[in-house]
């Protein structure tokens, strides 16, 4: 699994000439609903057919762009894109999270449900490094009018680290289970809007229910469901913050389908109700 994602990688930086646009996702327009929207930078590389999403224009209008074999897309921290999944593709994300730097590769077939292929990898992230620097210019150069060249020479730079990561031993060796754990939170952050439990996420992991509780309080020293909470939660804090968005629809962009049951969570965890929070 890993030699899948090296290959992918290795092909990439001996040909940079083969990047063709690199697009950057924004933060200033409302999210569509059922967006992704993380707090860590996201890269997401076209290696077959046609990848369609919907993102933030530099005039700051909702767009429908086209990624093709060559393109990238760049998300920097809580910024969005919505990915429509209708065209045959294949899109290999690099997710770079606090602690683990995760690696998916889906492949899907023109008009069908689901993908055909999706193939999964993490490592333990790096910090303190150069990585650091890159992402963060990167992220910075999003909100830049002028991105050439320097946005192919930061984005090679950024999968040079991350081919690195791969293939040398770390300083660290994670457990296993420390390895699994950090790679379901990294899953969970991405798919906290959707309707997840503690039973879909053992499936999409291969392991059972029981097991994936004993991760949790064994790694994370707390109960699954106080995990999805907490993501959810605090998603729902920068919602109130960040976006003009009525309760109903920041509880349905969280992951509740109960405005009141949100509420009454939310008053619950942080002592204010949602509408006392943002007009803090």
């Amino acid at each position: 699994m890993k030699q899948t994602f090296t290959d992918l990688l290795d092909n990439v930086i001996s040909d940079s000439s083969a990047f063709n646009t690199i697009w950057f996702a924004g933060d200033d327009v409302p999210p569509p609903e059922a967006s992704y929207q993380v707090n860590f930078p996201r890269l997401e590389l076209v290696f077959n057919g046609q990848y369609e999403n919907l993102l933030e224009s530099p005039q700051h209008q909702i767009e429908n762009i086209l990624l093709r074999p060559g393109d990238a897309l760049f998300i920097p921290p809580n910024a969005w894109n919505k990915p429509s999944w209708d065209k045959e593709c294949s899109v290999l994300s690099l997710l770079f999270g606090k602690s683990q730097l995760g690696f998916s590769l889906v492949s899907k077939h023109d008009n069908e449900e689901g993908f055909y292929d999706v193939v999964k990898y993490s490592v333990p992230q790096r910090t303190g490094r150069a990585i650091d620097h890159i992402l963060t210019a990167l992220s910075t150069l999003a909100y830049e009018k002028q991105k050439q060249p320097a946005d192919k020479f930061l984005l090679l730079a950024l999968l040079s680290y991350c081919k690195d990561m791969l293939t040398l031993p770390t300083e660290d060796t994670s457990r296993r289970g420390e390895d699994m754990f950090k790679g379901i939170c990294i899953y969970v952050q991405e798919n906290f809007h959707r309707n997840i439990n503690r039973n879909t996420v053992a499936a999409r992991f291969n392991i059972s229910p029981n097991h994936l509780s004993r991760l949790f309080r064994q790694e994370g020293h707390m109960r699954f469901a106080d995990y999805i909470s907490w993501v959810r939660l605090e998603r729902a804090k920068f919602m109130l913050k960040r976006y003009n968005f009525r309760l109903e629809e920041v509880a349905q962009r969280c992951g509740y389908h109960d405005p009141n049951y949100f509420c009454r969570v939310f008053k619950r965890k942080t002592g204010k109700t949602p509408t006392e929070y943002r007009s803090r």
